[in-house]
């Protein structure tokens, strides 16, 4: 699914939408992959989805601290911005990624590229980029909880851009 986001707030939508769409956290557990250059979106839609799940107060950017935790009322919600690392699969363990991924809920990766394939498959990525004065978003699902949560999510999403 690609969209055009003709501005911040049109971002922003794309994060509640997710949020709203998402499957049971108390079960299982997620990965959303935040990809783009510096300044597409990534954070912005981040922030968006935490506030959906009724996150309050501060919601700082993992830029330095690597990983926020987050408990909503859906489950357990971790944040994660791998910029600073080193690229490969050794960073991750130091974060402890693995024990993050073996438990229900989600994790939300900005700059997933630098883990390589370590990261493993997410459940939806979803790549940014820089479009005019707005962005463009592409929204790819794999498996069945990938393509269940894009589904749930498709005509919330569809509200927040103009589909390409």
């Amino acid at each position: 699914m690609e969209l055009s986001l003709p501005d911040e707030a049109a971002t922003a939508c794309v994060g509640a939408a997710l949020a709203r769409g998402l499957p049971d956290l108390s079960s299982q557990g997620l990965l959303l992959a935040l990809s783009g250059e510096l300044s597409s979106g990534k954070t912005t839609l981040a922030r968006a989805l935490l506030r959906e799940l009724g996150v309050t107060g501060t919601i700082r950017s993992p830029t330095f601290t690597l990983i926020e935790p987050y408990e909503t009322t859906r489950g357990s919600v971790h944040h994660l911005d791998l910029y600073r690392l080193a690229p490969g699969a050794a960073a991750l363990e130091g974060l402890g990624y693995r024990d993050l991924r073996g438990q229900p809920g989600l994790v939300l990766v900005e700059w997933p590229e630098r883990a390589g394939t370590a990261l493993g498959r997410p459940d939806i990525a979803a790549c940014l980029a820089h479009e005019g004065s707005g962005r463009q978003i592409s929204l790819a699902a794999a498996g069945e909880s990938g393509r269940a949560w894009l589904t749930a999510s498709r005509a919330l999403l569809e509200v927040c851009g103009v589909s390409c």
